[in-house]
């Protein structure tokens, strides 16, 4: 994943600096779609990096997720009087979503003989979890010096739920903060499509002796095009913001900024059209 990122990113500054370039050079006498490209490659490099990292973020939600399940079944497998090999073997083809792969690997490693503390850390690694590396030393620790593995799979059960429950708990104190984020970026639209609205023509009437009407249309597309790049870049930031509040990382905020940049240059261009 990290190889693909840098892939990625490093394709992405191409193509960013080969836009910028071709910018510069053909499109800086026109200040206006100059702006706009320059907008438009900065949205073209932070977007795919963001989306890989979201989707990396949402796989290892999704296999924290089964994990629980995954030590149940180990405990009960354990319990029915089976030792860890044979109890993950057991287990191994039931479906743990996103986990389900990385448990057949485990499987694999132990059936080549792999001593079951060096496979297991490999599987917690594999998974980039930081909560089941957590776990797994734990269990790992247990499994070198002994103990009650049924009882310390169970426990580890139950701390993996309520982390989850506390996590879920989380997300819904900061929806809140999410439904202001959106509130706050509305407002902003509001105000933008207000100055447009009314203190541009305000602006331009006041000078209408000194600007010939040609000029006068220049100057109102020119701040036209720039409240609709600050409603991009509001759109992209405060949906950044509001990723960072509600996911706790900013690449789960991506898709709140395409939504926010998409709908208020939507509702940008009809109020401009339309009042």
């Amino acid at each position: 994943m990290e190889r693909r990122l840098l892939s990625i990113t490093v394709i992405n500054a191409i193509i960013v600096g080969l836009i910028i370039l071709f910018d510069y050079l053909f499109l800086r006498e026109i200040p206006n779609l100059f702006s706009s490209i320059l907008i438009f490659a900065v949205i073209v490099f932070i977007v795919p990096i963001a989306l890989i990292r979201y989707y990396e973020i949402w796989k290892i939600k999704s296999i924290e997720d089964f994990f629980p399940q995954f030590m149940r079944d180990l405990a009960e497998s354990i319990r029915s009087g089976m030792t860890l090999p044979q109890a993950v073997e057991s287990i191994s083809t039931n479906d743990y979503g996103k986990l389900s792969p990385y448990v057949r690997k485990l499987n694999a490693q132990l059936d080549w003989g792999i001593p079951f503390d060096e496979a297991f850390l490999k599987f917690a690694r594999s998974t980039k979890s930081k909560l089941i590396a957590r776990i797994s030393s734990t269990i790992i620790v247990s499994h070198r010096y002994g103990g009650n593995l049924t009882d310390i799979f169970e426990a580890i059960s139950k701390t993996s739920v309520e982390i989850e429950r506390l996590r879920e708990e989380r997300k819904l104190y900061m929806h809140s903060q999410m439904i202001t984020g959106y509130i706050i970026f509305f407002v902003f639209l509001v105000v933008i499509i207000g100055l447009e609205k009314y203190l541009v023509p305000s602006l331009t009437q006041a000078s209408v002796k000194q600007l010939t009407q040609s000029t006068t249309l220049e100057i109102e597309e020119e701040y036209r095009v720039l409240f609709r790049n600050l409603t991009i870049i509001q759109g992209l930031f405060a949906g950044l913001v509001i990723g960072k509040l509600s996911e706790g990382a900013i690449a789960g905020g991506i898709k709140h900024s395409l939504f926010l940049i998409i709908i208020g240059v939507l509702v940008y261009s009809i109020a401009t059209i339309v009042f």
